[in-house]
């Protein structure tokens, strides 16, 4: 484990994982808990996060998480030259770096988390953010893409196609904010995906890879899972929740109202509030 301290981007210290997971600690509070924030896209990078990490009053440190070649994680000391190989599974290294940790993923960054049964009985509490339980999500997606056409979306994916530069992704990105953010929450995430570290090699690798043929390797019963989604979210279908698999005790369902795929920019109250909801439920239980 190597470890650096810096205030860039209000970032008190870095560290990395001997496989090149980095951990940029955001916020820092009184308490035990060590919340561990993973993005989704893939691609975008943790930055992504960065509104939700600063909405959270939960009690501990807060780290954001970037995989190795995922965002502006590019090429970080110890990773594999391919670095894909040891993807999503490299994610349970992060939780060797900080005590009591707290997983929170969003979107397929949450999916990871789910893909990889090594963090079983590693973990204080999850946190999965408007994702799924399997690839079912998938298909409902194209088929929205295809009702709900958008131009902007067509003319930047094909300059894209044509450059394949990761500088050209963020146009991409920037035109489909009405898939992703109700009207109320569209100019602030036009901002948010305006200013991310696109990285097409994540987004390749995990749509050859992953998208299409995940499902949950395993489902905690024995620590607090808090499951939040916009209410408006069009991204990821939340009807694979019905199976009595996921019906458990330990789960806390929240649908976070008049929000979409990213709930903490349009509702950043109801997300603290389900947050520390979860801290609440892990501090009840045994540390």
């Amino acid at each position: 484990m190597s470890s650096h301290r810096g205030n860039a981007g209000g970032m008190s210290e870095t560290r990395y994982t001997p496989s090149g997971v980095r951990l940029r600690k955001r916020a820092e509070r009184p308490g035990e808990l060590a919340w561990l924030l993973l993005p989704g896209g893939p691609g975008i990078g943790s930055e992504s996060l960065h509104e939700l990490a600063d909405a959270l009053t939960v009690p501990g440190e807060i780290w954001m998480v970037d995989l190795p070649g995922d965002g502006s994680n590019r090429s970080p000391a110890g990773a594999s030259a391919n670095v894909f190989s040891m993807w999503p599974q490299v994610v349970a290294e992060a939780v060797e770096s900080v005590a009591n940790p707290v997983f929170a993923g969003h979107s397929t960054g949450g999916m990871y988390l789910l893909a990889t049964p090594e963090l079983a009985g590693r973990v204080k509490g999850l946190a999965l953010l408007d994702i799924a339980p399997n690839a079912s999500w998938h298909p409902r997606f194209v088929e929205m893409v295809a009702r709900y056409q958008l131009p902007a979306v067509e003319a930047a994916t094909a300059i894209y196609e044509r450059s394949r530069r990761d500088a050209d992704i963020g146009a991409v990105a920037v035109a489909s904010a009405p898939w992703n953010f109700t009207p109320a929450g569209l100019a602030a995430g036009r901002e948010l995906l305006a200013r991310m570290p696109y990285n097409g090699a994540a987004v390749d690798w995990s749509e050859a890879n992953f998208d299409h043929v995940y499902a949950a390797q395993w489902w905690p019963t024995d620590i607090p899972v808090l499951r939040p989604a916009g209410a408006e979210d069009h991204i990821v279908w939340q009807g694979g929740w019905d199976a009595p698999r996921f019906d458990t005790p330990n789960v806390i369902v929240r649908s976070v109202q008049g929000a979409g795929h990213f709930p903490w920019i349009e509702n950043p109250e109801a997300v603290r509030a389900a947050f520390d909801e979860l801290a609440d439920r892990i501090s009840g239980s045994r540390m």
